[in-house]
């Protein structure tokens, strides 16, 4: 049951980001900042937590849960350093996936060749 659960809450937050595409005049981009501030107010308002002990991988792959996993970082951040917190603890926790996103991207980028549209 995780497994579908997982896969039916990713689905439903995936066909969000399609019909987005679809029905509105949004860019990528903007789309893209719209997911993860949603996943960071889901986290604010404690209801990241328990969808995630419910849908697992489907809630934490897509790019909400990057969202979260910033706000957390920094709320972790700031009860152990303070005020310095604000500004460190979301860069400390994601540095991983920020780290490994820069290294992709730039071995995609030396493999293929770019082509305009």
């Amino acid at each position: 049951m995780t497994f579908l659960w997982a896969f039916l809450i990713g689905g439903l937050i995936c066909a969000l980001g399609q019909l987005l595409i679809l029905k509105t005049n949004w860019t990528p981009a903007r789309i893209l900042v719209s997911f993860v501030v949603l996943g960071a107010l889901m986290q604010v308002c404690m209801v990241f937590e328990p969808l995630k002990k419910f849908a697992g991988a489907g809630v934490t792959t897509p790019i909400t849960g990057f969202g979260a996993g910033l706000v957390k970082g920094t709320f972790e951040n700031i009860d152990k350093v303070g005020f310095l917190g604000i500004f460190t603890g979301g860069l400390t926790a994601m540095s991983a996936g920020i780290a490994v996103a820069i290294v992709s991207g730039l071995v995609v980028g030396m493999i293929f060749k770019s082509r305009s549209k």
